[in-house]
């Protein structure tokens, strides 16, 4: 059986795109070092942070809740980290994933990271994760076969939704 390929156009689009390029060069331009000092709110997108890592809602979600966790320091690689940010960012992502979890019961959960350009990454050159939760039956796909994105919530509910499991 052949194998079949779908093609996500949707993210060629900004990937290729200048804002995409300018947000990858250094850290004077990059839109997540941009986001790091800033206190959480509906407005800035930033969920929560500490003094080394910080969860902010992904401005380009795949599905509703779509969080990235990032460290505050501009890095590209995990191997950059030093032992307090490594352990800061896997607690911050472990604690996305506990907040996704209780704001919206979902069946499943994607957690990963796109190291590199060649992996992926739209933004490779400030590392960051993503979480992601998934429902049995969900439209993850409608973007690869339709170029279209089915998000049943704005990210301002979103904010709502998920802040409140950071306060505790």
């Amino acid at each position: 059986m052949p194998l079949e390929r779908f093609a996500a156009s949707w993210r060629e689009a900004y990937v290729s795109s200048p804002e995409a390029a300018s947000h990858s060069r250094d850290e004077g331009e990059c839109v997540f070092c941009a986001l790091a000092p800033l206190e959480p709110s509906e407005d800035s997108g930033v969920l929560w942070h500490d003094d080394l890592s910080f969860v902010t809602l992904n401005a380009f979600p795949y599905g509703s809740g779509h969080l990235l966790v990032l460290p505050r320091r501009h890095v590209g690689s995990l191997s950059e980290l030093g032992d307090e940010e490594y352990s800061s960012f896997f607690w911050t992502l472990r604690r996305a994933v506990r907040a996704l979890d209780a704001a919206y019961n979902c069946d499943g959960m994607n957690v990963g990271m796109n190291l590199g350009q060649a992996a992926g990454a739209g933004i490779p050159k400030h590392l960051h994760g993503h979480a992601l939760p998934r429902w049995i039956g969900d439209t993850n796909f409608m973007s690869t076969i339709a170029e279209t994105r089915v998000l049943p919530e704005s990210l301002v509910s979103t904010w709502r939704k998920v802040a409140v499991h950071f306060a505790h």
